[in-house]
């Protein structure tokens, strides 16, 4: 026996100014009632690098990036269940652990994959954060 559901739409996700649309991706994508990001980087709303060298800096931008595009689908760090962090540096595990436990306090405790990376799309870059989440 087969079930035929419809299948869910797929609804972008955006910001004003939407700081991916040059590149030509989504901020995020909503199906249903997940929320699937893009990898936030350490950019702001103009595109420019923050806090270049300075990795806490970077994180604490990537995650605020990650907190705007999760609230404009609906959802909020709060609804994360999968995150995959991005370094270019396994030493900072450590400064991102102390900021996971600041932005991500509740439990049960999200699932995250922490993998270092020997560059991302800009060499200025240390950190970059995508991550699902539910919408309620």
């Amino acid at each position: 026996m087969s079930v035929t559901q419809p299948a869910a739409e797929r609804v972008r996700v955006s910001a004003e100014p939407d700081w991916y649309e040059s590149a030509g991706i989504s901020l995020g994508v909503r199906v249903g009632n997940l929320v699937f990001t893009s990898g936030q980087a350490p950019i702001d709303a103009q595109g420019a690098t923050v806090g270049v060298g300075d990795f806490e800096t970077q994180a604490r931008q990537a995650l605020a990036n990650l907190s705007t595009v999760l609230t404009n689908a609906g959802s909020s760090l709060a609804e994360v269940v999968k995150a995959t962090v991005f370094v270019t540096d396994i030493a900072k595990q450590d400064v991102f652990a102390r900021l996971r436990a600041e932005h991500f306090p509740d439990k049960p405790h999200l699932a995250e994959s922490f993998v270092e990376v020997s560059s991302l799309a800009n060499p200025e870059w240390m950190i970059e954060i995508e991550a699902i989440g539910l919408v309620r």
